[in-house]
Parts: C-alpha cells; sequence; structure tokens
C-alpha cells in the first residue's frame, strides 16, 4: 500500500507531494464521449492548480472566499477545486441543471466572489449571479471573461497553505420541503473519505477509478477522487454517463474500479447484451440505493466484478457502511461498519434497539475532521444534526445477527397509515420483485380516514406487462393488508436528483419525469 496522508496534510500538500514524488504518473484522464481525450500528469494537475490560483487571485480570491463552479464534468472542474484549496479559498458546485431562481439561492447564501461556467450555462447563470463576475470556458461568451484566456496568461503562484481544518467546499445537499442546505467540508475531511476507502478497496498507484457521476457532487469527489489522491492513483472522468458506453469507456481506459447509483445500474442492464461487457479490467463497483437480487445478480455476471453497497451522507463525509470487499457480501444490505466507524442505532426515546429492531443511525466523529464541519449559515441546524459528537442522520436502519445494516427508509419517508407505520420501501421491493416492473416509488397521499393513504408511481418494464389491479393483488399477496397501496399509475420516469435519488416531493406534488441517458 503506498503512504497515505498524515493528520496535517491538505489537499494542497498532498497534490505538491505527488507532483514531487511521482510527476510523470497519470492523475487525470477526461473522455468527453466525442473522441476526445485529455490526460494529465500529477506534475501538470500541480501545475495548473498553480496557475488557476493565479486567475482566482487576480480576481480578489484569497482565504476563505468562495468560487462559484457551475460546470458539466470537465478537466476545469479540477483547476477550479484544486486552485482554490491551493489559495486556502473554497468552491461552491452546483448542478448544471439548476433553474435561475435556484442558483441565485446558492450564490447569495453562500455568498460566492466569482462563478465559472461554460458557454451553454451562461443564460440561466448571468441572471442568478447579478453584478458579480463571471469566468467562463472554452469560447469566449458575452458577458463572461474567458477562464482559457486568463489561465494561458497567469503566472503560478505558490500555494498559500491551508490547514487542515480549512473548509475547502460547500457542498450542496437536495432539499425536500426547504431550502438545500451547505455542507461545509474541510481538507481534513476530504483526506479522510481518501483514506477509508481506500483502504476498504485496498487501492494501490495502479488503480484507476472510473468516474461517470457528476463531479459537482460529493460521491464523485468523496469515493472516486479522493482515494486516488491520497494513493497516488487515476481516475478517468466521462463527461456525462452513458448507459451505451459505459462498459466500452472502462475497458478502453483500463478502470479497476468504478462507482454507481441504483439508477445507472438498472440502464446499463437495459441496454443490449454485447460479448464486450465483461472484457474489462474491473475488480469493484461501489454503488448505492437498493436494487433487486436478480439486478445484482446479472450485473456482476454480465460486467464480471463484484458490486459492493455502500451507504453515506454528505454529512457523514466516509461511508459508515459498505460490503467488504473481501469475505461474503450481502448486497441487499448497506454493509458492516467501514474501519473506524462508530454507529449507533436508536429508538424515538434516544435509547438503542436491539438487533433487528429498527431506529435511526447516528454516526459518531469529529466535525471538521471525521464529519462534516456543519452548515453554512445556520448553526442551529447544525447543533440538531450533530449532538455531543453524534450526527443525526434520519434514516431508519436495523442491523442482523451477523452485523451488516439493513436501510429501512428515511424517517421522514415512513407512512402513517391508521396508526401503523408503513416503510415505502418494503412497498417498492413488494412491487419492483414482479417481473413487469422496472421500478417504483411509494408515497403517502392525504387520507381523511386512515392519516394516510398509499399511493405506488410505477414504471413497467414493458408497456403491456400488467394491469394496476393484478399488481395491487400481487401486494396483497405479499404484503399485510395495511402496506398495499390503494393505487397505483403507471409512468414513464420517475423524477430524479442529479445522481438518480428519487425526488418524492415531486410525487407528492403530483409530477413525475424521466431521467438519464442511453
Amino acid at each position: 500500500m503506498h503512504a497515505l496522508s498524515t493528520g496535517a496534510d491538505t489537499i494542497v500538500s498532498i497534490l505538491t507531494r505527488r507532483a514531487s514524488e511521482q510527476p510523470s504518473a497519470p492523475f487525470l484522464l477526461f473522455d468527453d464521449l466525442d473522441g476526445g481525450v485529455q490526460r494529465r500528469s500529477y506534475e501538470a494537475m500541480a501545475t495548473r492548480a498553480a496557475l488557476t490560483a493565479g486567475v482566482l487571485a487576480s480576481h480578489g480570491i484569497g482565504r476563505g472566499d468562495k468560487v462559484h463552479v457551475h460546470l458539466w464534468n470537465c478537466p476545469e472542474f479540477f483547476d477550479l477545486w484544486f486552485g482554490a484549496a491551493w489559495l486556502g479559498a473554497v468552491i461552491v458546485p452546483t448542478n448544471p441543471l439548476l433553474t435561475a431562481n435556484e442558483l441565485a439561492y446558492v450564490v447569495g447564501h453562500a455568498a460566492t466572489k466569482l462563478s465559472v461556467t461554460q458557454p451553454d450555462l451562461l443564460s440561466p447563470l448571468s441572471s442568478a449571479v447579478g453584478d458579480r463576475p463571471v469566468l467562463v470556458t472554452g469560447e469566449p461568451a458575452d458577458g463572461a471573461g474567458s477562464f482559457d484566456d486568463e489561465l494561458a496568461r497567469a503566472s503560478a503562484i505558490g500555494p498559500r497553505h491551508p490547514v487542515p481544518a480549512d473548509v475547502a467546499a460547500v457542498l450542496y445537499t437536495s432539499g425536500t420541503t426547504s431550502r438545500p442546505k451547505g455542507v461545509l467540508v474541510t481538507h481534513a475531511n476530504y483526506l479522510h473519505v481518501g483514506e477509508v476507502v481506500a483502504q476498504h478497496l485496498r487501492v494501490s498507484p495502479g488503480d484507476r477509478m472510473l468516474i461517470t457521476l457528476p463531479l459537482f457532487h460529493a460521491n464523485a469527489q468523496y469515493y472516486s477522487t479522493m482515494p486516488g489522491l491520497v494513493t497516488g492513483s487515476s481516475v478517468i472522468v466521462m463527461a456525462r454517463f452513458s448507459a451505451s458506453r459505459w462498459a466500452t469507456v472502462a475497458a478502453q481506459h483500463h478502470a479497476t474500479l468504478a462507482s454507481l447509483f441504483a439508477a445507472p445500474i438498472r440502464m446499463l442492464l437495459a441496454q443490449p447484451r454485447s460479448e464486450d461487457d465483461a472484457r474489462n479490467e474491473l475488480r469493484a463497483v461501489l454503488f448505492s440505493q437498493n436494487v433487486t437480487e436478480v439486478q445484482l445478480e446479472e450485473f456482476e455476471v454480465r460486467f464480471g466484478c463484484p458490486l459492493l453497497q455502500l451507504y453515506g451522507m454528505t454529512e457523514t463525509i466516509a461511508p459508515p457502511t459498505l460490503n467488504p470487499l473481501y469475505g461474503e457480501r450481502r448486497n441487499m444490505t448497506i454493509g458492516r461498519p467501514t474501519l473506524g466507524a462508530r454507529l449507533r442505532v436508536v429508538g424515538e426515546d434516544g435509547a438503542d434497539v436491539n438487533d433487528g429492531e429498527v431506529g435511526e443511525l447516528l454516526v459518531g466523529g469529529e466535525p471538521s475532521a471525521t464529519l462534516m464541519a456543519g452548515y453554512l449559515g445556520d448553526d442551529e441546524a447544525t447543533r440538531a444534526a450533530v449532538v455531543e459528537g453524534w450526527l443525526h442522520t434520519g434514516d431508519n436502519v436495523c442491523v442482523d445477527g451477523a452485523g451488516y445494516f439493513h436501510f429501512v427508509d428515511r424517517a421522514k419517508d415512513m407512512i402513517k397509515r391508521a396508526g401503523e407505520n408503513v416503510a415505502a420501501s418494503e412497498i417498492e421491493s413488494a412491487i419492483n420483485a414482479h417481473p413487469s416492473v422496472f421500478e417504483s416509488a411509494a408515497i403517502g397521499v392525504p387520507d381523511a380516514m386512515r392519516d394516510e393513504a398509499i399511493k405506488a408511481y410505477v414504471v413497467l418494464a414493458n408497456k403491456t406487462g400488467v394491469t394496476e389491479d393484478e399488481l395491487i393483488e400481487w401486494c396483497a399477496s405479499r404484503l399485510a393488508a395495511f402496506k398495499v397501496p390503494g393505487n397505483i399509475e403507471f409512468v414513464d420516469g420517475l423524477p430524479r436528483t442529479s445522481v438518480g435519488k428519487i425526488q418524492k416531493e415531486e410525487l407528492r406534488q403530483g409530477r413525475a419525469s424521466g431521467w438519464g441517458e442511453g
């Protein structure tokens, strides 16, 4: 195992050490999926970071200042991430799909001083940022400076030596009934998650992590980029997730590790089979959000590599649970505690529950080091989330006799029906087991008699497979009567976040839509 970081390290000290000790070793390979491939060594990445720091400094960015990064997956994301860190500054990455109103909230709440985007994203951004300066990558655009031109003219500056407790990013979590919260992520946080995942997966300098999920999201930063940085290995970044190209890109660029969500896994399985599917060097693929046992087996056989289900939140930093790389994998669970994880499962009274009983998962740790530093500008929410060193996840789990954690549901995703608590995930599991069903989502809807009635939105694997009455009867043969949906609506797709999480608040408002690319 390559030497990992020390307690005094930062993103900057690790990057500069790699550039000094292994200058020509690959760090980044970017595939634009249109025939273009860019490669960067560790030395080149450190040089780009120093030059980007010069660009940012010329715009008055210094220690603690926030830089808004509004980009699709591209090499410039790393320039800005590491260039800001070089100055002790902070990136605020946002989803390119956000509306002008949503962007205005984030840049206002975070008090960003500069935005960097792409020409095709400039229009909604311009109306959101007001008079804040904007740079664009690629071709210059009206009303914005050119990041590329400024980088070409910039002088590299020396690192300003941030410390581990300095905030390196503010990652905004998806809002449901309220505005998103800005999670404060420190240099120490980033290196901690990198080390936890690297040790669990036995990452070595020869590994290559395939990143297809969006870089603005914690998954790509935490579980994919950071294990590479702390071990001196490399990352392969796709411009976007493409189900039809994923296996080809993995094989072509010799990926050894990857990370996915359940929705992309299902999209991959929906592609036509090819003899080339298993002709890859993948030795493990991380994933989260449940898929069925049939889908698990089909993926592992078809692509010739094991899946490892994990659980994690932006706030937990490292994944608290993960299925083992070696030993028994139980991928219908979220795994066992990762190295050093301190976990509790508590009831509504705050007392620990017994194995097999459902309770809220608490994750123990040190804020700013192994847990998030807090929520930006919201001390009340921070105090409610982290109590005496325990992060309250809001997720209900139970633990089996072998120590594997089973995800039950979000605490707020429980359906209250006639005095009974019903886990939406249990209903969805029953529905998804039907051979004609691709996926489903169950929600509670107001009911004058029973508090809530149960409604399920269902996406069929084919357009004719099953009727509403047949599917309700299917559920009745597998679930207690009070858990059976009273209404099923067939839809073409479910509303999702950029990383595939189903947005149930959209369903509660009667909106359903598709997600992803073939």
